[in-house]
């Protein structure tokens, strides 16, 4: 328990036979549940999972306080296996369904590459516990300390992500939508509809398009970032792809739910001024560019060309800003933490420590 709230911890693990099991180990112990949920991976992953899953259960089996609205079956930690692989998404997905029905109130999730350090799982969760967000997310761009780990190219390639999340989801003022260090209350995995979230590595970015659709504040929580040996399974080509094609389904099903359908809202106007306006002045301006070159360029069109393009910007801008300002209520920003400590064990404190990245050897 924390604060008086049950929190379940779901674990991914794909291909992370090396990391896992210490993942596991390290969770703090005022978590009550962990679903580490193997999401078919070719690797001894499963082996791990059930090895230290079967050690620290039968080491906390009798402790009452493990028991939850399920009826307390002593298990800590539940073992969850697919029998196909069916992608990052689903796998949260899956942990997400267990902990809802075990009766968990918060259900964080950390991925079992020991990226993501058990020492500030307090500080995700938080904001989630004392109720000022439905959802808590790591952002490990706010400061340049934070992201001193962080290589030239994920950070270029986070930051576009970064950039293009904002339009798609709303939340103008969240960063680093690629972070899957997150936080949530049941009653917000019970409001969202699942099934219509991607199943794939754009869960993250997706997720927070409906979060957005269905009014839940969202807090952003400063972290480190932590790279050790493991090796991403992600294509990137293949992802940058469907994720910013699912992204631009994201921005525009959220313009019609909310702008739309819900009520009518000028953004969506000011939005589509500004998409024809610097359309068609781009094209104009590189077709006068054209016929400059062969000699027979016209001055009124390229003029004409060039006020398409400011008066799209200018209605992109205003469209920005009055998205901006009807999702603001929804964001907690630059969260701290700036409360005591209130985890209810007496594990010792070298357990709360980042886990050490461990080799293949």
């Amino acid at each position: 328990m924390y604060k008086g709230q049950s929190i379940g911890v779901v674990v991914t693990a794909y291909n992370e036979d090396a990391f896992v099991g210490r993942v596991i180990e390290t969770i703090p112990s005022f978590v009550d549940r962990i679903y580490v949920v193997d999401d078919a991976s070719p690797d001894n992953c499963w082996d791990v999972i059930q090895d230290v899953a079967t050690r620290i259960n039968e080491r906390e089996a009798l402790e009452p306080e493990r028991a939850v609205a399920d009826g307390g079956d002593g298990r800590r930690v539940v073992p969850i296996r697919h029998d196909e692989n069916r992608g990052y998404g689903a796998a949260v997905k899956t942990g997400y369904e267990r902990a809802v029905a075990d009766g968990i109130d918060v259900v964080a999730v950390m991925n079992g590459d020991g990226q993501m350090d058990p020492a500030i799982l307090d500080r995700i969760v938080d904001p989630v516990v004392t109720g000022e967000a439905d959802y808590a997310k790591g952002n490990r761009l706010l400061t340049p300390e934070d992201r001193a780990s962080m290589s030239t190219f994920r950070f270029v390639g986070n930051a576009m992500l970064t950039g293009l999340s904002k339009f798609a989801s709303g939340y103008w003022t969240i960063s680093d939508p690629q972070n899957g260090y997150t936080a949530i209350s049941s009653e917000a995995i019970e409001e969202l509809d699942l099934e219509s979230v991607t199943d794939n590595y754009g869960f993250l970015n997706h997720v927070l398009t409906h979060l957005n659709v269905n009014e839940f504040r969202v807090a952003d929580v400063p972290m480190t970032a932590v790279y050790g040996d493991e090796q991403s399974s992600i294509g990137y080509s293949s992802f940058v792809r469907f994720v910013s094609m699912l992204l631009l389904r994201s921005f525009l099903w959220r313009l019609k739910t909310s702008y739309v359908v819900r009520t009518f809202h000028p953004a969506v106007i000011f939005y589509g001024a500004g998409t024809a306006g610097l359309a068609g002045g781009t094209f104009g301006l590189i077709a006068s560019l054209a016929r400059r070159v062969r000699g027979t360029e016209s001055f009124t069109a390229g003029v004409a060309s060039f006020v398409a393009f400011l008066i799209g910007t200018v209605a992109l801008g205003i469209a920005i800003w009055l998205d901006a300002e009807e999702n603001a209520h929804l964001e907690v920003t630059k969260y701290e933490q700036d409360v005591p400590d209130e985890r209810t064990s007496d594990r010792p404190a070298d357990q709360f420590e980042e886990p050490a990245p461990q080799s293949d050897d």
